[in-house]
């Protein structure tokens, strides 16, 4: 299902969002991230599907691949940490302390009784676990009863006490800071509520690394630049990472920013009834999806304030869209790579076959020849025997064909039109 946004507008950057997200804060947290060990050092690839393109009708598409950021294969890499920094250095400004030194554990010995929780699908609190444990605080994780064992044991690995209850992620969310109040801690969570917005605000603030990536990447840094892409793609969730990319895209390109439609489960349709109801809302569904990352009953109030003016679209999904994705992804052409996209991260891709498929709703969004997407796989195998049952393979083998295709293209002495890039130089 697809619902136009009635709020969006062409303007410039509002002001008053500037002043809670903005460029210049991205690059301080990008900044920041280059210290932690537990990141790669390179940004994460960028991927020209030029076979996708053509079956699909569209001119170009890009995907970013997210899978590569950090050994937890996951975009949340970006945000807790950065989050647990900013909360720590508010915490004790008098200290004088620096980012680089808190992930390099320098004040270990300080923290050993300092303690962050969150609630979590997976991803988020495998993020917070290893970047406590990097820095040396304790941690806390809430799961939820639909979160499996198989992503319960890397954050449990990482030394972070975990908290299982009964009921959704929302729940879980209540839990934990009914917890934090309980015992003094503090909770680092990537969705806002009344009276917590500061530390949602630096988790997403933590995503805009990945705007800023793509845009050096295709070598668009120009204040004066057309923005690349006509269309992006986006995961909902409670809107996280789509305030974060969409908020990066606004200040940059402002009117000429590209069309953002945001995908999520049918079962989870908060930001898709935000939308309609012209506020932040709760889904309609069970919120029991396969795209566990997605999985959200609630809209964060503090991400809506981005998406409300900005998102032209929201697209609901079905899991059997996603998984159909996934394969999709993972089987790759002789001009595409295989890629190693987990339930989540194959969102964006489903909800643009899902318009494409349909002749009145890819008139409606302009998916035409002269269309060019982005893409965002925001997660590799991060539960890999899931992701081994639901495309029909482990994630080694798509992994071990992604070797060979890099291969035969070098051999072919043609890696400009499709490899990872890193300039401008493939558009």
């Amino acid at each position: 299902m697809l619902v136009e946004n009635a709020a969006a507008r062409r303007t410039p950057y509002d002001e008053s969002l500037r002043q809670i997200m903005s460029v210049a804060k991205a690059r301080e947290s990008r900044h920041w991230l280059s210290s932690w060990s537990a990141l790669s050092a390179e940004p994460t690839p960028l991927y020209r599907l030029d076979g996708l393109a053509s079956w699909l009708g569209v001119g170009q598409v890009h995907l970013k691949d997210e899978s590569r950021r950090a050994t937890v294969g996951s975009f949340k890499a970006l945000g807790a940490p950065v989050a647990l920094a900013r909360l720590i250095l508010r915490q004790w400004p008098e200290r004088g302390w620096q980012a680089r030194e808190l992930f390099q554990g320098l004040h270990a010995d300080a923290l050993r009784d300092f303690t962050v929780i969150s609630a979590t699908d997976g991803n988020h609190g495998r993020s917070l676990a290893a970047a406590a444990k990097s820095i040396g605080c304790r941690c806390v994780i809430v799961l939820h009863a639909n979160v499996s064992e198989e992503r319960e044991t890397p954050i449990a690995a990482l030394g972070a006490q975990v908290v299982r209850i009964s009921g959704n992620y929302d729940a879980s969310v209540q839990e934990a800071a009914r917890l934090a109040d309980e015992n003094g801690w503090y909770v680092v969570s990537d969705t806002s509520y009344e009276g917590y917005e500061e530390i949602p605000r630096d988790v997403m603030q933590g995503y805009g690394v990945i705007a800023a990536e793509i845009i050096e990447q295709l070598d668009h840094t120009s204040a004066d630049s057309d923005c690349p892409y006509t269309h992006v793609f986006l995961q909902g969730g409670v809107g996280g990472l789509a305030a974060g990319i969409v908020s990066y895209f606004c200040e940059v390109f402002g009117v000429k920013r590209p069309i953002f439609v945001v995908v999520e489960p049918e079962q989870a349709d908060c930001l898709y009834q935000s939308a309609i109801h012209g506020r932040a809302d709760r889904a309609t569904g069970s919120v029991d999806s396969v795209m566990a990352g997605l999985a959200c009953g609630e809209t964060s109030p503090l991400a809506w304030r981005f998406l409300a003016p900005a998102v032209d679209y929201f697209i609901t999904i079905s899991d059997r869209e996603a998984v159909g994705a996934m394969r999709l992804l993972a089987e790759g052409t002789t001009q595409d790579i295989p890629i190693v996209s987990g339930e989540s991260g194959a969102a964006g891709l489903a909800g643009l076959i899902h318009l494409t498929e349909l002749p009145e709703l890819r008139a409606k969004t302009a998916l035409d020849a002269n269309a060019r997407i982005l893409l965002i796989s925001t997660e590799g195998a991060t539960a890999p025997a899931v992701y081994a049952d639901l495309v029909g393979m482990p994630a080694e083998a798509v992994l071990a064909s992604q070797s060979i295709w890099i291969d035969r293209i070098q051999a072919n002495a043609s890696l400009a039109c499709a490899q990872p890039t890193t300039s401008g130089a493939d558009l």
